[in-house]
């Protein structure tokens, strides 16, 4: 099959299976026919509103079926979407709009942003706008995802990729007409590409407002998933329902569960691999620029645990040194990637400038090693590395120790200022049941880690550390106990 655009790709498939559900919100659902007809209109009401070929439209949606509504409207628009959290700061949103100029806004009050016109949540389009196709036009870029960045101020990842899929590639483990869910945030890169695909796949996509661990499951057996998308923090709220609870739901169907975004502790994977098959286990590295990425099974993780596999075939990666050196396998450094397609063709960016150095290497900040095979494994962001006394530390090691400690659903550590050395080592532990006993948890971390790399002091909280994307914001974490 060749490549379709997006513009095109509902009526492709609502011409092949016009009443089976396209996407599933809570047992909310729109059949492909359906979703092909709204959206249609949707993207005629966007029209009228001055979107146009290669304009952004920037979607401030929650998980549901009014987000996909969007991005597809703007697609058959021959425009790229570009969705932030409908929960972000006001100041923030404000930055992304100015910084990415959109022909729209989705999701916040009508004249927030003129003379740009913006959208409410709930938005319907007026019913006379006719429901058939529209005109063929494929964008640019397929999507422009927000980041952070290292400057505080956020940053546009704009995809090289134009708006066109071809359906029969093969795509992460993704298989055609299948059902994939997604209980993660669709404004996030991963969640995003993988509904999208399978979308685009044909599948059926169960979405999920936010993630709970007991009705994720109740989910896969309800739409019976073949394919899910998670984070380790949802792996871990998963494990910690009652061992009834988890075992009392039907998940014959699911045949590949990916995990990515955040390091996944060694034995919260041997757990899943234990109970849902070591073949069913699949962990994605990589960034939103799309440079490249790793991917393993678990049956390679098992004789090769810690690693998050090897380079995908469209890619290269090697580890570098402090004075530029390739680093040889074994030794600690920070990981660059290069496409095959050579530097740049896969993203640019808006409001930053890519990390190289010679050759067209990027890094995306991650420090780890290669062994000898061409395994990867990493060890921390660099940029959340602590120097205590002159040594690095580095938290996601720590942080792995704590978690897998009795009792803890999360965990983050953080670097605090300390005369003697410099900084000192925080521990933010999120427990539910309360504080552990001091001396167990010391005898813990003693037995896992070198004696500077064990927090000098440890903070209980009853909330999460990390979201539904498995992001933990450690800077904004140590300003607040800086200031406090």
């Amino acid at each position: 099959m060749a490549l379709i655009s997006l513009s095109r790709m509902l009526a492709f498939w609502a011409g092949i299976q016009p009443d089976r559900v396209a996407i599933d919100h809570h047992g909310k659902s729109l059949t492909w026919a359906q979703l092909e007809a709204r959206t249609n209109r949707l993207a005629r009401a966007y029209a009228e509103l001055g979107v146009g070929q290669d304009d952004f439209v920037t979607i401030a949606l929650p998980n549901g079926i009014e987000f996909f509504e969007a991005c597809f409207a703007t697609w058959k628009l021959g425009a790229t979407p570009q969705p932030i959290s409908a929960k972000l700061p006001k100041m923030e949103r404000d930055q992304i709009v100015e910084l990415g100029k959109p022909a729209l806004v989705v999701g916040c009050e009508p004249g927030e942003y003129l003379p740009t016109p913006s959208l409410a949540e709930g938005f319907q389009p007026d019913a006379a706008l006719w429901d058939t196709s529209l005109p063929e036009r494929t964008a640019a870029s397929l999507k422009a995802m927000t980041s952070g960045g290292s400057t505080g101020r956020p940053k546009l990842i704009v995809s090289k990729s134009p708006g066109a899929y071809d359906p029969d590639t093969p795509s992460l483990e993704i298989p055609q007409q299948g059902v994939m869910l997604i209980p993660g945030p669709l404004y996030h890169n991963g969640p995003f590409l993988w509904a999208m695909v399978a979308l685009f796949k044909g599948c059926t996509v169960g979405v999920t407002t936010r993630f709970d661990a007991e009705d994720t499951l109740r989910t896969i057996e309800r739409l019976r998933v073949d394919t899910v998308y998670m984070v380790p923090t949802m792996m871990r709220r998963i494990w910690a329902l009652q061992e009834e609870s988890r075992n009392s739901y039907d998940l014959s169907s699911l045949r590949t569960l990916w995990h990515l975004a955040e390091p996944c502790p060694a034995w919260l994977k041997e757990r899943f691999i234990e109970w849902l098959g070591a073949e069913v286990i699949w962990e994605l590295y990589g960034g939103t620029e799309g440079q490249g990425s790793t991917t393993i099974q678990g049956t390679a993780w098992l004789t090769h645990r810690g690693s998050v596999g090897r380079p995908v075939d469209t890619c290269e990666m090697k580890i570098v040194g402090e004075a530029g050196e390739t680093l040889p396998p074994g030794e600690v450094g920070e990981v660059f990637i290069r496409p095959l397609t050579g530097p740049g063709t896969t993203y640019r960016y808006l409001g930053a400038e890519a990390k190289t150095i010679d050759g067209g290497w990027e890094s995306l900040g991650d420090l780890g090693w290669m062994d000898a095979e061409g395994y990867l494994y990493l060890a921390d962001r660099l940029s959340d590395m602590v120097l205590v006394g002159g040594a690095n530390v580095y938290p996601a090691e720590v942080e792995a120790a704590l978690d897998s400690f009795p009792g803890v659903r999360s965990s983050a550590v953080i670097g605090l200022p300390d005369e003697n050395t410099g900084n000192r080592l925080h521990a933010i532990i999120d427990r539910p049941e309360g504080p552990a006993d001091e001396a167990a948890l010391a005898a813990h971390l003693a037995e896992r880690l070198v004696r500077y790399k064990t927090p000098r002091s440890v903070e209980y909280v009853i909330e999460p550390l990390r979201d539904d994307a498995g992001k933990v914001r450690r800077r904004a974490l140590r300003d607040a106990r800086i200031k406090g």
